[in-house]
Formats: structure tokens, C-alpha cells, sequence
């Protein structure tokens, strides 16, 4: 269907009309600027140039016919016609008629126009000056209006508390607190400022201004309040995170029957929504204040109250408040979804298939879903694990055409790399026409949750070729492929950029440098970058502690612990396994235990695997393999194949040949294709001189396709970072390397023999090994005074650490090598593990 209508020679076309409604309206419309333009042109043809022109009927004045058409104008285009007809045929024009015609210029044109009409005006008054001061105001064009509003006060025009309260808004809009703290002495020479119009201004403006102090002495010697001034001060109060504040004020509004505004409320509710002790009752206090108010029917605030219960993991009052609505929108289904995902809540399956049951409701409604939808149901489907449903719905993005939005590239992004798909994921990423610092911060931190740490730097170097700024969550997740990458150089280069970003102010990239230097062996820099944070919360004592137990410094951590206690903060499970591995490298049993009773019966946490294993690891390193077995049998956790493997190293070190077997065994049944317990007994066979069980292990082995990954070593020096396999001979300086550690070998072998822990089998120091490659090209680069750092994928095997302290004896250096179980300080001939590891 194809409408048109000319007016003054142009055509309006309106196409794809979908109902008579309407039709009607856009009829309606076209046919009041016609009117307007036909009563002008009327008037004109019985106007004479600079004469009054007699009024038209029905209206009694010329004013009254002019202000009629004022009123149906819709453009600075008609306003214009109306103001030339009234030069042209009314130029007695009362002071109102000039002023209804200056506040069609503001609404319409904006200041620009109505500065010109008042400069043109024969007389002007407060009203005139307050329509161009409120004008300038909203442009946030602060200057001017404060300009205008001298101008008034020199024209010697009673200014009044609309005035004031124009020049304020502006200075409030601006952030302008000096020039709002100038209006104010003005209002106080005029002796405007007590009064409740004016004094609510002042309120607003030094609270949007962050002068709370200032905005509180206002309101206490305010003559008189009204629901206005209580309101804007509570604003203000949860403007400015102050939130104690902020509840007695609320207790006073309550106790003397103020009544809060939807505004107010939606501030109080936001301010509720924080986490936080003791809030939860002040939220529910609020909640019934609003339905005191009669606003329990206001879209944004319901939505706003269940995004509160959501936050703070109340779902059930969340999901109630939802479904007592009768008819909820898109908003507050979109707000329902987003809060079953949110982080702050404890996720599991069925909460996020809550939220896909909400979306599937939005689509059977006829609801049509918003970005915000997707992103809320992309992430609930990564919660859940959900890769099937989360392809469907990315099938609906392209459909609905939001695949170009950020948020929702970052969660699809965010889907397919949580579910192991990474090519789809990198699809996702080149098929995005645009990509802002989101999708970049979705790929690095999705690189660096499936272990691609070097990609992940990649992208990030990328990301800032490309001119993009990184946020705090960019920078973090670098800094964690730092950490596990272990180069301290490249992380340090990463904190001088934090740092000149502002970011090093923030807990979180503190935490993340404390976990990189604890990473990269640097316990020392760890330490002095935590005692350098200006806060820290359980995040940051965790990473502390965590660092001195995998460092062997188990009295230092234990120390952190005590001092976070000290510090009132609550220890959770990641900060008791840094505990429970501090006990287990130092020997500490006794300790161990009890701290482990200390966190499920005074801190009410379970156990888990990890925690679990390191209680098997500290009875085996005591020699309590009975016990550590009997603990292991008692655990939920029995058929699971990593504490079994504990106690197998246990039953190595301390050559308990019988029960490693028995041991071995179980590990094969529940991870026949897992390489490590073959290893492990392989070698105890070796020790035990069973040469022909180790020849079936092995064997075994070739049998099932058990195949040993590959041990490999990195060492971090200026030129970059170099790795090493054994006997590899790809290193440039391979030659160089290979001849240095023929003579530390050289040089040890004195040691060596005198050594009881080096046998015939393990004088074979020929074998070069990664780890010992690396030492060698750290010995040809670095100064004598620095340590060397390796770092190696797999555990150092017996050998290589008896060669590790030996190489530390006659070379007079330190040497810190990592494996995956822990860090390996070699000092004058000894090692922080005590040789048990």
C-alpha cells in the first residue's frame, strides 16, 4: 500500500503501512502542517507590510492566533514562518506572545536561534533569560548559560529561583563545580538559596559534582524539604559509593513517611545490588517500598530489583519477583536470564537450563530477542556446557543479524573455546567485520584457557597493532599466559604498560603480577608486589601463599595465612590448598592435618580432589603409606586416578616396591592410556634392580599405545625465550652449549664420585636432558650474580636433579627449575625439595 500527500510541492510517501491506525495518524499529521501553512498564508493576503493586521476569527487577539500556531509548530522551519509573519503583521506583540516564541526556538532550534530572537527583543524579562539559560543548559554549554545568567543580573533583571536553578542544572551537567559553587554565592547575595527550589538544585549539583559534604551542609540548613531534596541526596550518597550513608538517610526517609521517586529508588536498588553483608534486608525494605509507592508495575524498576536478587544469588526471590508480573516484557526477561548467569552466583546446569527455558518462553511469547537476549542465552549455554544448543542460537544471531554486535561475538567466542572447538571459535573471530577490545580480550583469554599461551601473546601484540586500547581484563589474561609461559621479562614489559594505563591501582592486575613472578620462579618479586598493593582481598592472599608452598618456603606461607586471618578476610579453598601445599613440601604433617579439619569444620568447605591429594602427599612424604592409602580408600575421590598417582610417588621415594605395584596397577585400570604410572614404576623397577620387570612395563607400554610425551625445557634470557628436547641440536649455539656442559660435567665428576646418590646407571651424564641444556645456555649468557630459571613440562627425574646439585656445588650459581609439581631452588649443592618430590 503506497500513500501520498503534497504539501507546499513536496510529496510525503509513506510505504508499508501496516494498519489503519496508522494511516490515520500519519494522515493527521501531514494535515496540521498543511493547516498551518494555508492560516499563514491567509493571514498574509490581509496583511500589510508594517501594519497590525486585524485578528482572524475565532480568536479574540493577534496574540491568541499566534500562539496557536506556535503550539502546532513541529520545526525550527515553522517557527521561523510564524516569527517572520508576527515582524511583518504584529509588531505590537505582548512580552508572553515574544516568550512563547523564544521557547519554540529552544525546543526547536536549540540556542543558537533563541540567543538571536532575544538580543532582538525590545523587552525582556527573568522568564526570557531563564528559557535561554535552560537551553544553553541542556547543549551542556555551562559558560553560556552562567554567561546569560550575568547578563540578566546586568540588565537589571529580577532574577528568580528558576534562574538559579537553570544555571545550576547546567554546572550540574557539566561537572563545573566552581562556577556551581560561584551561582550559589549569587543566590546567596539574592537571598534565594534556603528556599526548596533552589536548595534542591544545589543538593543535585554537588552531588553529581562528587561534593557530598557540600550537598549534605546544603540540605541540613535548607528551610524547608520535600520529597525533591530527600531523594537527591540519597542519589547522591549512591552516586558516590556511599552506602552506609546512603541507608541511614534511607532510614530517615522512611521514618518521617518521604516518599522515594522512581529515580530514587532505581539509585537505592543499583546501590543494594553491590555484594555485601547486611544489604540483603535493606534490598527487601526498598522492594516494598516500591510497592508502597505503587511502582511495582514500573519496567524499570522491577527489572532493576531482579537484577538485585540475582546479584546477590537470590534467585528464588529473583525468579518470584519475575513471575508475579503478569505481562513482562523483552527487559525483564532479558534482566531474568542474565541474572541465572551471572558470575556471582554459584552455576550449575540447571540454573543455566533455567535461563534457556526463559528464552524458549521469550520466542513462544512472540517476543522478539535483543542483543541482550543472546548474549545473556550464549553464555548461559557455555555455563552449561550446552554446544549443540549454543550452535542453534548462534544460528538465530545470523538470522535476527546481531553476529556483528561485540557482545555477542565475545560470547560466541567465549562458547566455542570453553568447548574445546577453537577453530570455530577463530572462525567466529576472522568472520567479525569490526572487533573492538572485547572480542580481542575473548580470544586471548580463550587462548590462554586451552594452553595456547604463545598465540594468546600474539593476538594481544595484534590487538595493539591494530590501535585498540586493552582494559584491565586484556591485561590480566596476558599476564596469566605470562605466568604460565614463565617469562618474567615479557611480564614485566606487560606491567610498565599496565602501570602507564592506570591499571596498577586495581587489585586484580596486582593479583595477576603476584601469580606471574610466583610463576616465573621470581619468589622475591612475588612478595615485594604484594606488600606494594594498596588493598588486598582473599584473591591476592591466595596468589601470596600460593607462591611461598610451591617455592618450599612452607613457615613464610603459613606466616600470610596467620596475617590474612589477622586481616579479617575469609580464607576460601584455593587459599587452604596453598596452605596444605606448604605443609606437604615442608615436612609439616602434623600442621597439614590440622589445617585440613580447620577448613571443613570452622570454614565449612569440601574438600575437593586437589585438596585431597595433598593430605595423601603429606603422609606419604612422613612415610605414612598406610595411612595415606586408607585415607585415599575413605575419600569420595577413591576412583580417581590423580591421588592414586601421589601416593605412587610416594611409594617410589621411600622404594616401597610392593604396594607401588598394587598401586600402579589401580592407576592402570582407571587411565590404562596415561603414561605417568608406567614411568614411575618403570623406574622403581630400575632402583629395585628388576630389570626384567622393567622390560615389561615398558613392554606394556608398546602394547596399549602408551606413548611418554616429550619432556621439554625453556630458559627466558634477553634475545628472547629458547626451548629444548633432549639431545637437541637445533639451537644456534648449539656447539657452545654442547662444550659448556661438557665441562661442567667435567668439573662435577669429582663430586660425583664421592657421591652416594649417584650410582653407575646415573653417571651416564652424557644423556643430555632438556632441563640440563638449558642450564648450559643460561651458564654461556647470564652474569654469575643472577640465577638461572628452566622450566620443564614434565616432573625432573632423579638424574637430572642429583646433576642440578652438583652443577649449583662446583659452579657456584643458583639454579630455580620448575616442573609441574613444584619449584626446585639448588643452592651449594642442595635443593629446597629435600630431594622429595
Amino acid at each position: 500500500m503506497r500513500l501520498s500527500f503534497f504539501i507546499e510541492g513536496r510529496e510525503y510517501v509513506c510505504r508499508k503501512v501496516r494498519c489503519d491506525e496508522k494511516v490515520g495518524s500519519l494522515k493527521k499529521k501531514l494535515e496540521s502542517k498543511q493547516e498551518l501553512t494555508q492560516k499563514l498564508t491567509r493571514a498574509s493576503s490581509r496583511a500589510e507590510a508594517g501594519a497590525e493586521m486585524p485578528p482572524p476569527p475565532p480568536f479574540p487577539s493577534l496574540d491568541a492566533f499566534y500562539l496557536h500556531l506556535l503550539r502546532a509548530c513541529t520545526s525550527l522551519r515553522h517557527a521561523a514562518a510564524v516569527h517572520a509573519h508576527i515582524a511583518r503583521a504584529h509588531p505590537a506583540a505582548s512580552l508572553f506572545l515574544r516568550n512563547t516564541l523564544l521557547a519554540a526556538y529552544c525546543r526547536l532550534g536549540g540556542p543558537l536561534p533563541a540567543r538571536r530572537l532575544l538580543d532582538e527583543m525590545p523587552r525582556r524579562n527573568a522568564v526570557s533569560f531563564n528559557l535561554l539559560i535552560d537551553a544553553y543548559s541542556r547543549e551542556g554549554l555551562a559558560p553560556l548559560s552562567l554567561e546569560t545568567l550575568a547578563r540578566a543580573r546586568r540588565a537589571g533583571v529580577d532574577v528568580d529561583r528558576f534562574s538559579y536553578a537553570a544555571a545550576l542544572a547546567a554546572c550540574s551537567r557539566a561537572g563545573h563545580l566552581r562556577a556551581g559553587r560561584a551561582v550559589h554565592a549569587l543566590a546567596i547575595l539574592d537571598g534565594l538559596s534556603s528556599g526548596v527550589f533552589v536548595s534542591n538544585s544545589l543538593v543535585s549539583m554537588y552531588s553529581k559534582c562528587g561534593e557530598m559534604g557540600e550537598a549534605r551542609r546544603v540540605f541540613d540548613v535548607a528551610e524547608e524539604r520535600d520529597d525533591v531534596s530527600w531523594n537527591s541526596l540519597v542519589s547522591g550518597y549512591v552516586r558516590a559509593g556511599a552506602r552506609e550513608e546512603m541507608v541511614r538517610v534511607f532510614a530517615m526517609m522512611r521514618r518521617g513517611g518521604m516518599g522515594l521517586n522512581s529515580f530514587a529508588l532505581g539509585s537505592v536498588i543499583k546501590c543494594c545490588s553491590g555484594r555485601g553483608d547486611g544489604t540483603m534486608d535493606i534490598a527487601e525494605a526498598v522492594h516494598g517500598c516500591v510497592i508502597k509507592a505503587g511502582l511495582d508495575s514500573d519496567v524499570f524498576l522491577v527489572s532493576a530489583m531482579i537484577d538485585m536478587y540475582a546479584k546477590k544469588g537470590a534467585l528464588v526471590e529473583a525468579a518470584a519477583l519475575f513471575r508475579s508480573v503478569q505481562e513482562p516484557n523483552v527487559v525483564m526477561f532479558n534482566t531474568m536470564i542474565a541474572g541465572f548467569c551471572r558470575t556471582e552466583t554459584v552455576i550449575g546446569k540447571e540454573v543455566a537450563s533455567e535461563a534457556l527455558t526463559l528464552y524458549s518462553e521469550v520466542q513462544s511469547r512472540g517476543m522478539q530477542p535483543t542483543e541482550f537476549t543472546f548474549s545473556s542465552v550464549l553464555r548461559a549455554c557455555n555455563l552449561a556446557g550446552y554446544l549443540e544448543f549454543g550452535k542453534q542460537i548462534h544460528g538465530q544471531v545470523i538470522k535476527y543479524t546481531f553476529q556483528e554486535d561485540d557482545f555477542i561475538g565475545s560470547a560466541l567466542i567465549d562458547l566455542y573455546f570453553n568447548s574445546g572447538c577453537m577453530e570455530d571459535g577463530f572462525r567466529c573471530f576472522r568472520s567479525s567485520p569490526k572487533h573492538d577490545i572485547v572480542t580481542w580480550t575473548a580470544m586471548v583469554s580463550g587462548c590462554v584457557q586451552n594452553e595456547l599461551h604463545e598465540k594468546a601473546l600474539s593476538l594481544f601484540h595484534e590487538s595493539l597493532g591494530a590501535g585498540l586500547k586493552p582494559d584491565l581484563f586484556t591485561i590480566s589474561s596476558v599476564m596469566n599466559a605470562c605466568a604460565s609461559l614463565a617469562v618474567a621479562r615479557a611480564g614485566e614489559q606487560i606491567q610498565c604498560f599496565a602501570t602507564k594505563s592506570g591499571f596498577d591501582r586495581f587489585t586484580v592486575m596486582g593479583n595477576s603480577c603476584v601469580h606471574m613472578y610466583a610463576r616465573s620462579g621470581d619468589v622475591d618479586a612475588a612478595t615485594r608486589r604484594f606488600q606494594e598493593m594498596e588493598s588486598h582481598d582473599v584473591v591476592s592472599w591466595s596468589a601470596v601463599i600460593s607462591c611461598h608452598a610451591q617455592h618450599g618456603c612452607a613457615r613464610d606461607a603459613l606466616h600470610f595465612f596467620d596475617e590474612m586471618v589477622d586481616a579479617k578476610v575469609v580464607p576460601n579453598e584455593i587459599t587452604f590448598l596453598g596452605v596444605l601445599t606448604a605443609c606437604s613440601h615442608g615436612g609439616l604433617v602434623d600442621e597439614g592435618l590440622r589445617y585440613y579439619e580447620t577448613m571443613t569444620k570452622d570454614y565449612g568447605l569440601s574438600p575437593t580432589i586437589k585438596h585431597c591429594t595433598c593430605v595423601v602427599d603429606l603422609l606419604g612424604r612422613a612415610g605414612r603409606l598406610a595411612d595415606a592409602e586408607a585415607f585415599i580408600s575413605n575419600s569420595i575421590f577413591h576412583a580417581d586416578p590423580v591421588i592414586w598417582r601421589s601416593l605412587l610417588a610416594s611409594c617410589r621415594i621411600h622404594r616401597d616396591l610392593e604396594r607401588g605395584q598394587l598401586v600402579a596397577n589401580r592407576i592402570m585400570e582407571l587411565e590404562p592410556t596415561s603414561s605417568a604410572s608406567y614411568v614411575i614404576l618403570y623406574n622403581m623397577y630400575l632402583d629395585a634392580g628388576e630389570l626384567s620387570l622393567a622390560s615389561k612395563t615398558r613392554d606394556l607400554m608398546k602394547q596399549r599405545g602408551v606413548k611418554k610425551e616429550p619432556g621439554l625445557s625453556w630458559i627466558e634470557l634477553k634475545c628472547g625465550v629458547h626451548s629444548f628436547v633432549a639431545g637437541d641440536k637445533s639451537h644456534p649455539e648449539s656447539s657452545a652449549i654442547y662444550t659448556k656442559l661438557e665441562e661442567m660435567l667435567s668439573r662435577i665428576e669429582k663430586l660425583a664420585t664421592t657421591d652416594t646418590e649417584i650410582s653407575k646407571r646415573e653417571q651416564n651424564l652424557m644423556n643430555c636432558h632438556s632441563e640440563k641444556l638449558a642450564v648450559a645456555l643460561g651458564m654461556i649468557h647470564l652474569p654469575q650474580s643472577a640465577p638461572i630459571r628452566v622450566m620443564k613440562n614434565l616432573r625432573v627425574c632423579r638424574d637430572c636433579h642429583s646433576t642440578m646439585k652438583l652443577i649449583s656445588k662446583s659452579e657456584n650459581r643458583e639454579i630455580i627449575l620448575r616442573d609441574p609439581i613444584r619449584f626446585h631452588h639448588f643452592r651449594d649443592g642442595s635443593c629446597s625439595c629435600a630431594d622429595y618430590w
